[in-house]
């Protein structure tokens, strides 16, 4: 009877020891069970992240396949394009940095669905400071709220544009603040009330997607009178803004 009572008693104990040891292994291991935002995408990967970083990226003409998915040749060349022009490690692969550069939060992808187009997610951009976001979001706001998503995406792209040009400031307030290059500055708009849109649109712009083509000036023909800007080549017609070189 004791041996029978000592056994069951080291049945217990062991069956405790396992309980345990799983409960403990489980809290351990847990955090690494879901593997959004965790896993880097590169070529092989397949999924709705997938298809986002391919509709961002051809968006800002880095990629020119189809959304299908699939992490193929195609989408490498285009991230590891991206990441050499926003200062990233140019490897090819998407992990944490890059798709924070892209404005992806890959939790929000856990059930499967996409953001609208033209958003984005990131507080801030890669190697660009909140200060920045939100300047350029006020000149865009002063500059072109009312007109097509594009279009706003498209007056950042040309502020963006003009710090990489020898003729231009290199600082987004360099060029911003230029005497006379905005009217939003002279007339007091970029002060106007903030509309979401155009936080989404700077944030897009210094990301690199450039709707207008690489268009260094724009004008409304319907409010200039100025006979240079009119003589400028015409890229792109988007709204009421005509962008050109």
């Amino acid at each position: 009877m004791f041996k029978k009572v000592f056994s069951f008693k080291k049945i217990a104990l062991y069956l405790a020891v396992i309980m345990i040891t799983y409960v403990a292994s489980s809290i351990y291991v847990s955090p690494f069970r879901n593997p959004v935002g965790a896993v880097a995408y590169r070529w092989g990967s397949r999924g709705v992240i997938v298809t986002e970083i391919q509709r961002r990226l051809k968006s800002w003409g880095y990629y020119k396949g189809s959304l299908d998915g699939a992490y193929g040749y195609g989408t490498y060349l285009a991230v590891r394009n991206f990441q050499s022009k926003n200062g990233l490690k140019a490897d090819g692969i998407a992990g944490d940095r890059t798709l924070t550069a892209l404005g992806i939060n890959a939790g929000q992808y856990a059930g499967g669905s996409t953001p609208a187009a033209g958003t984005t997610t990131a507080s801030k951009t890669n190697n660009t400071s909140d200060r920045d976001v939100q300047l350029l979001a006020r000149c865009i706001n002063g500059e072109a709220r009312g007109e097509p998503y594009e279009g706003q995406v498209a007056v950042g792209a040309v502020i963006v544009n003009r710090t990489r040009d020898a003729r231009f400031p290199n600082t987004i307030a360099g060029v911003i603040y230029q005497p006379g290059a905005f009217t939003a500055i002279v007339d007091g708009q970029i002060h106007a009330q903030m509309y979401p849109s155009s936080i989404r649109a700077a944030r897009d712009a210094l990301n690199g997607w450039d709707p207008s083509g690489g268009a260094v000036f724009y004008y409304n023909p319907a409010k200039t009178t100025n006979k240079w800007i009119w003589s400028r080549p015409v890229i792109k017609i988007i709204g009421k803004h005509k962008f050109c070189r």
